[in-house]
């Protein structure tokens, strides 16, 4: 019988740039994941996607463990060779999406670097509503993460997505349907934005929701600012930030959010390095007792109880 809490599941984020991504997948994926996002920073080394993904779903083999994403990270509106990788990138993980059985690619808007956020959009509508219409004839949603990548409205290099005065614009520029975000409250609340009430704004443009967390530090903040030289903020991982991700998988499930949460992790300045899937793992059974499951699932991840009770 199939679990309906699963509708929403809880994965993590596989690196795939160096070739790595099948083996990786083979290496974790007993250990309880229910999802992976495949992600390459700039561009794809020229590896055949084709291949890559016949080989991550032969690592999934017959365990129940989806793939509905994919991320291409980079600047693809700049023209350095890296950028036009990231272009390229793109072009190729929409082409090649269905080979993982993914549906979704996700990854920065880029930006015309050093200039002011509207500054980037005539050559975003120029490079994205061409990507709108290849996605869309091929079944792909595309997903903007919320990320600043230490940029602001005034200058940046990366990114334009990520506040929602500008969502309003890039979602003005291309209309397109499968045009969304890829959602996390991390960089919501390094902005001191409330992430619940931005859910219900934006629901039907979240595509894909990325676990990451943050703590904001307030004594730092009355003391010494957003500025000074101490942070006023860490990124976490979920299950040591801030955040209630019951009410934030609430309020994803009360909006009709059906898919992935994908733990983001090499934030957390704690759970990093050695401690890197110590904490990924703690993140992942937050995230399902956030989420709630049967009887039989947490019977199963905890090593007991009568299945008959369920």
């Amino acid at each position: 019988m199939t679990d309906p809490a699963r509708s929403i599941r809880i994965g993590t984020m596989i690196s795939a740039s160096g070739g790595e991504a099948a083996d990786r997948i083979a290496e974790i994926a007993d250990l309880g994941f229910e999802s992976f996002e495949p992600f390459f920073w700039q561009t794809t080394n020229g590896q055949d996607l084709a291949e890559l993904g016949k080989r991550c779903r032969e690592a999934i083999g017959d365990r129940d463990i989806t793939i509905s994403t994919l991320g291409m990270f980079g600047n693809p509106l700049e023209d350095q060779p890296l950028d036009r990788d990231t272009l390229q990138g793109w072009k190729d993980c929409i082409d090649n999406a269905h080979h993982f059985g993914a549906t979704c690619v996700a990854g920065f808007t880029g930006r015309v670097r050093g200039k002011p956020l509207t500054d980037s959009l005539p050559r975003y509508r120029e490079v994205w509503s061409e990507l709108a219409k290849r996605a869309a004839d091929r079944g792909v949603r595309i997903a903007f993460e919320n990320c600043a990548m230490e940029g602001n409205w005034q200058t940046g290099d990366w990114n334009i997505a990520h506040n929602p005065d500008a969502w309003e614009l890039i979602f003005n520029e291309t209309p397109d349907e499968n045009i969304g975000l890829e959602w996390e409250p991390c960089h919501q609340l390094v902005y001191l934005i409330d992430p619940l009430p931005q859910i219900r704004k934006w629901a039907p443009k979240i595509f894909h929701v990325h676990g990451k967390d943050a703590t904001v530090r307030w004594e730092v903040i009355r003391e010494h600012g957003i500025f000074g030289k101490e942070p006023f903020v860490w990124m976490r991982t979920p299950g040591f930030g801030d955040s209630n991700w019951t009410d934030i998988i609430s309020e994803l499930r009360l909006a009709g959010y059906e898919g992935a949460i994908d733990i983001e992790g090499w934030h957390d300045p704690v759970y990093r390095d050695a401690l890197e899937m110590t904490g990924q793992i703690h993140a992942l059974e937050h995230l399902k007792r956030c989420r709630g499951g049967s009887f039989v699932d947490i019977a199963a991840q905890y090593g007991g109880g009568d299945p008959s009770l369920a």
